[in-house]
């Protein structure tokens, strides 16, 4: 009787120590920067400063996913004229598109309980169609000041942005390429 109730006792504790945690994204930790062409002479970077979102992972089954949406009215090269031409109707066009970019994925390639990748789609401009990050640094500790785990990643990809109908600068010769760097924080949910 005693080793069946240890046993149980094990189990529930098991399970409970392998369920999912649902993480949210820390605004003032995260940002999503971008690298794009300019007729083959330079590189624009930008980044959007405002951005939310939720992880929830399960390191015990491998598994977990993100939900984030990205403020495009935030975007900012460090120049207020191209940001305000970025959200007008030449480029991203948020009077039509709506101000808010989205990302779903799926947390895959886990290795030591750790996900190397997400596999997800990217919503913009009206358009969604898959974009894979890669993680190329994904870190779990306890946070000093919160009292609750804290992870980071570091994420890559690039995409072609005509695919999303932004095709500005492509009859000048444009490449459609943009790379993504993605540093993210995320805290456990109370």
């Amino acid at each position: 009787m005693k080793t069946s109730l240890l046993f149980a006792l094990t189990m529930a504790s098991a399970t409970a120590f392998a369920a999912p945690v649902t993480y949210d994204i820390d605004p003032t930790h995260t940002f999503p920067s971008f690298e794009a062409d300019h007729m083959g002479i330079s590189v624009w970077r930008g980044k959007i400063n405002k951005n939310s979102g939720k992880v929830v992972l399960d390191r015990e089954a491998g598994s977990g996913n993100v939900d984030i949406d990205i403020d495009l009215t935030s975007i900012d090269f460090g120049n207020d004229a191209l940001n305000e031409w970025a959200r007008g109707k030449d480029f991203f066009d948020v009077a039509r598109f709506g101000g808010t970019a989205r990302y779903r994925g799926k947390l895959t390639g886990f290795a030591a309980g750790a996900p190397t990748e997400v596999q997800g789609e990217l919503t913009l401009h009206g358009v969604t169609k898959p974009v894979a990050l890669k993680l190329n640094k994904f870190k779990c500790i306890p946070h000093p000041m919160l009292k609750r785990e804290l992870c980071g990643a570091d994420a890559a990809a690039t995409f072609n942005r005509a695919d999303f109908g932004l095709t500005a600068g492509k009859d000048y010769g444009f490449s459609m390429d943009v790379a993504l760097r993605i540093q993210v924080e995320a805290v456990a949910a109370k």
